[in-house]
């Protein structure tokens, strides 16, 4: 490297700290996009740089849903061998968001000693940063409607990902959800290594196909797909009858492994990182005592215990990731029976502007359960009514209560909660922040 280049990258770095720990230092939040912002005018190329400095190599990992716990399970796999990783831990994953992570770690000459690095991205910056960065392994978890207002189709995603991916060097790791019809053709046409991860557990399947679906037809053809059945919306075991198009065949056999957190989506999180961990060579001992032993990212399934009641917070910020929510709870019901739910809906920029995504949400099976429901959040009339028109009316209405204030709406919803239940609050990004400031008193972000 030149001399004016150590100068300028010295000076990004230095003036990112500074930034850094000024807004620390004023308690003005995380600083986990300034200074990137702000270090990337003073150098433009500062995030290759810092990629090739990584020894082992940089894992991205992208998808619509699951990105935080399979990340930071694959970080606790890694970091119990030894490894020092660079992670964006607070969740931003767009440029800005990745370059502070690896400022974080870095010297004040932007000097780094990490031996991985494990990046969560953004569906739509995936190309941008595949233009200047080459990762050793790519991991993609699933691909769902999310935010339409700023993502589009799951199709458009899906090419301008498979378009970003064929130019990298043939020593790319590509690891794909095999169940996720979209991302099983894509990894079919590229050149790289690509290995596939899904389920294989009939037992699993749903009674039927959910509304909220988005992949059932053929990529290949644009035929219909004939399912065996499906695990979550599109992801199942599928085949193509008009073209060749099938589901790719497993490198992982999802009966052996084991699960701690609820959902058949942290199965997905689970069978994603062990597989690119046992590609770094880790052994399977190693990554099951991990995969026991851990503790769910905030407000993903994560447990909270506030004024002696037992609290578990279950993002939903999107159709598929809410019809998951209430299949835990479902599931839940018959080990731990509970009699009360709280809804919190925000239409924030995190959350995305839409909330007519919430019609796609299979709420009749969350009214079914007979249980109160008590919603709040910024939208909360919106929510309401969608859980209003859910009501089966041969069964009785579950009890309703709709409140504005947030706080308020917490109290009624734990006051409510019988000593030894479990209140399940289910929120979307914005609100989960607000839930968690509130329960623990502290910010996230």
């Amino acid at each position: 490297m030149k001399f004016i280049d150590r100068l300028r990258l010295g000076i990004a770095v230095a003036t990112a700290k500074s930034v850094t720990a000024v807004v620390k230092g004023l308690k003005l939040g995380a600083a986990s996009v300034l200074p990137g912002e702000i270090s990337r005018r003073l150098h433009p190329r500062l995030l290759p740089l810092l990629f090739e400095q990584v020894k082992k190599g940089v894992i991205i990992v992208v998808g619509t849903n699951g990105k935080t716990t399979t990340s930071l399970l694959l970080r606790g796999i890694l970091e119990n061998e030894g490894a020092k990783v660079t992670h964006n831990s607070t969740g931003a994953n767009l440029i800005n968001g990745l370059i502070t992570s690896f400022l974080n770690d870095a010297d004040i000459f932007g000097r780094l000693n990490s031996d991985y690095a494990i990046l969560e991205v953004d569906e739509n910056i995936v190309s941008l940063l595949l233009k200047d960065c080459q990762p050793r392994i790519i991991l993609a978890l699933n691909l769902f409607r999310d935010q339409l207002d700023r993502y589009g189709e799951v199709d458009t995603i899906a090419r301008r990902w498979q378009e970003a991916i064929r130019p990298l060097p043939e020593d790319t790791l590509v690891i794909l959800n095999a169940d996720d019809p979209t991302l099983c053709h894509l990894g079919q046409g590229l050149g790289q290594k690509v290995l596939y991860f899904g389920l294989n557990e009939p037992r699993l399947y749903l009674e039927e196909i959910p509304h909220a679906v988005d992949s059932i037809y053929c990529p290949a053809c644009g035929a219909g797909l004939e399912y065996k059945g499906v695990y979550l919306s599109h992801l199942g075991d599928y085949s193509c009858p008009s073209c060749d198009f099938t589901k790719s065949n497993l490198s992982v056999n999802s009966g052996e492994w084991p699960q701690i957190l609820i959902g058949v989506y942290n199965k997905y999180n689970t069978l994603a990182a062990g597989l690119t961990a046992q590609e770094l060579g880790v052994n399977k001992s190693a990554i099951f005592n991990i995969v026991s032993n851990f503790k769910a990212a905030f407000g993903r399934a994560e447990e909270l215990e506030y004024k002696g009641k037992k609290i578990r917070i279950l993002l939903s910020k999107n159709p598929v990731g809410m019809n998951e929510t209430i299949r835990a709870v479902q599931d839940r019901q018959k080990l731990e029976p509970s009699s009360v739910t709280l809804l919190v809906l925000n239409d924030r920029t995190p959350d995305g502007t839409d909330v007519s995504w919430i019609w796609d949400v299979d709420t009749e099976k969350l009214t079914a359960l007979r249980t109160t429901l008590v919603v709040t959040g910024d939208r909360v009339y919106d929510m309401a009514l969608r859980l209003q028109y859910s009501e089966d009316d041969r069964e009785g209405a579950p009890e309703l209560i709709v409140l504005e204030n947030l706080q308020q709406a917490l109290d009624t919803a734990l006051d409510r909660t019988r000593t030894g239940e479990v209140l399940h609050i289910l929120p979307t990004y914005s609100a989960m922040l607000e839930v968690r400031e509130i329960l623990t008193g502290r910010k996230i972000l």
